[in-house]
């Protein structure tokens, strides 16, 4: 396949936005702020359905050990760190050159080998997995069913794909969009609504790429409880897929 032909999935516009943010991106306090409170919810999701998935000991340091992962639009490598800590040989693929620069820098100072490369998948040359995730990222994206596509074939045949993205509902269209961009809790310009997929629609893409939904669950907001697992989708969701058997 040539250049020319490859699959294009990367919105322009999208890449410069998030690339103007790769400074900022592991400061806790700073525009990433909301992805480092998703993150340990995102990791007890993906930590079962790893555990599930390949028959693992919940107990176990190194569930990854042995197994492979590609983290898809990793950003500044938030995902792809975890992931090594789990054992996994990992690879991160983020569509800004300067999100990919920081997160070289920063697992540099994390003493982690974590293969980071720039640009759309499709053109990297890279194999299959035994587990790829992609958070945050298919709202972002030119066609998501192309994008799905690519995911479908980095996943070897007996792989775990993990996806998370918002939900389009009148909920999420006020406290993702309107509200955490009016306080300043995701930078404005984050979110486009329209482009939020519905469980419904996002089952029915996997479907199209030969994959199975496994297990999905929403991350949802209390005061008591902040961000959390929940049967509550109204707001976002994460889910598990494999190849349909």
């Amino acid at each position: 396949m040539t250049n020319a032909s490859l699959p294009t999935t990367i919105n322009a516009a999208e890449a410069a936005h998030f690339g103007s943010l790769a400074a900022e991106w592991w400061d806790p306090k700073g525009s990433s702020a909301m992805l480092h409170k998703l993150n340990p919810v995102r990791l007890s999701f993906i930590r079962t359905a790893i555990d599930a998935h390949f028959g693992g000991d919940s107990k176990a340091r190194h569930p990854l050990a042995g197994k492979t992962a590609l983290d898809v639009g990793c950003g500044a490598g938030l995902l792809c760190e975890p992931l090594a800590r789990l054992g996994g040989a990992v690879t991160g693929v983020d569509a800004a050159p300067e999100n990919i620069e920081a997160a070289k820098a920063h697992a540099a100072l994390s003493g982690l080998a974590i293969d980071y490369r720039a640009g759309e998948i499709a053109a990297q040359g890279l194999g299959k997995f035994d587990v790829v995730t992609c958070m945050e990222v298919i709202e972002h994206v030119m066609d998501p069913g192309a994008f799905v596509v690519e995911l479908f074939r980095h996943l070897k045949p007996d792989g775990l794909l993990l996806l998370s993205t918002p939900n389009r509902t009148a909920a999420s269209r006020i406290f993702l969009v309107e509200a955490a961009e009016r306080l300043s809790q995701v930078p404005r310009g984050t979110h486009d609504w329209d482009k939020f997929l519905t469980p419904e629609e996002a089952t029915v893409l996997l479907e199209d790429s030969a994959l199975e939904v496994v297990d999905m669950k929403g991350i949802a907001f209390s005061p008591m409880s902040g961000l959390h697992l929940s049967s509550n989708m109204a707001l976002n969701y994460i889910l598990s897929a494999r190849l349909r058997r």
